[in-house]
Formats: C-alpha cells, sequence, structure tokens
C-alpha cells in the first residue's frame, strides 16, 4: 500500500503518448476482470471473443484511432488508476441493459462505465480523482450531459470490497455533483451531471 497524497497526482487523457503507462498498470494486474482490458463496454456480448490478447489488442486499436477515452491518473509517470467515459456510441454495453433503456428519456452526451484503482492506491479517494478528471476532460471538448452508473450502498449490511465496485459508489459521484436520476438493477444507479464547457 502506497500513501497516497492526491494533491500530487495528476490527470491525462488516454491516448498514444499515455497507452505505455496505461498499458502498464493494465498488465501488472493481469489485464483486469479477467483479462478485458477495459473493452467490455465497447462491444456487445456477441462481438466479445473473451480473449485476452484479443482484448488488448481491440482496446490499443480503439486508442490509436481515437475511439477508447479515459481519464488517466498518474503519479509521475506511472498510471495508477483510470476512469474510462465516452459516448454512446463508443461505450454502447451496459449493465441492465432492459431496464436502463425502458427508463431512458435523451441519450446522455457520454457516460462514464467503469474505473479501476492499482491495488496499491485503493480506498485513498483515487477514483474520485479520476472522476474529477473525467469531468474536467468533458469541459474541454466543450461539455455536455455526463451519465455515470455507480453502486448504491445505502442500507448494505455487508461491506463490499473496492474491487467489485467497477463502477465506484453513489456517495463519490455525489461529492463530484451527480445527481440521481433513477435506480437501474439491484444497487445500481443512474446518475447525471450538466458539465459546462471550459
Amino acid at each position: 500500500m502506497v500513501d497516497v497524497d492526491t494533491s500530487r497526482l495528476t490527470v491525462r487523457p488516454l491516448g498514444p503518448d499515455t497507452w505505455p503507462a496505461w498499458e502498464a498498470l493494465v498488465a501488472r494486474h493481469g489485464g483486469v476482470f479477467g483479462g478485458c482490458w477495459c473493452t467490455w463496454f465497447h462491444t456487445m456480448a456477441a462481438e466479445k471473443t473473451k480473449d485476452a490478447d484479443d482484448n488488448h489488442a481491440l482496446k490499443a486499436r480503439l486508442v490509436a484511432e481515437d475511439r477508447a477515452h479515459a481519464a488517466v491518473v498518474l503519479d509521475g509517470d506511472e498510471a495508477v488508476a483510470w476512469a474510462q467515459y465516452g459516448p454512446p456510441a463508443e461505450l454502447p454495453n451496459i449493465h441492465h441493459r432492459k431496464e436502463y433503456e425502458e427508463g431512458l428519456v435523451s441519450p446522455p452526451d457520454y457516460r462514464v462505465t467503469c474505473f479501476f484503482v492499482d491495488r496499491r492506491y485503493r480506498r485513498q479517494g483515487v477514483a474520485e480523482v479520476a472522476l474529477r478528471g473525467v469531468v474536467d476532460l468533458v469541459a474541454q471538448a466543450g461539455g455536455g450531459v455526463l451519465e455515470g452508473y455507480p453502486h448504491d450502498l445505502t442500507g448494505a449490511t455487508k461491506k463490499v470490497s473496492s474491487s467489485f465496485l467497477y463502477a465506484t459508489t453513489r456517495s463519490m459521484f455525489e461529492r463530484v455533483g451527480f445527481e440521481l436520476e433513477r435506480p437501474k438493477g439491484q444497487r445500481n444507479t443512474v446518475m447525471r451531471l450538466v458539465v459546462p464547457p471550459a
């Protein structure tokens, strides 16, 4: 465990220049989530090969084509976390899709789909740094409606490991200014923030 001073962390967009640091973070953690390489939300179930090498190659291609976005959190030159985001066309997959679509009034401009924090940096506010980074990057891109799908642990009687909270928590999103729109699936939510342009 690293004693983290979040003020020393920086956030940069995922791209060819940050790819090596991001790739090293994912590799240190076995491709994350069973070799996903952060591709689950990019593809629908019928398109998935469930092969870590294929996922790695897909992610590299999407980044090179500017079709994969994330706020990459760096401690010096080392990537220690990220939050994936992008327009719905870039991230078409979503958990609890049927329930989500039944309650959808208008699609967001961007969605933030998942987070990952290096195991040495967890439970120290680094995921929130990543989410604030997403908000800043959306503002720099002209702003818009940003949607997230965090877990709602209100009233939970059992402690949940942070490694299972791929979308983080409702309380963290609320600290960043998101408002609850509606529930989605068991202990999942739809939260929105209107991000003004920078």
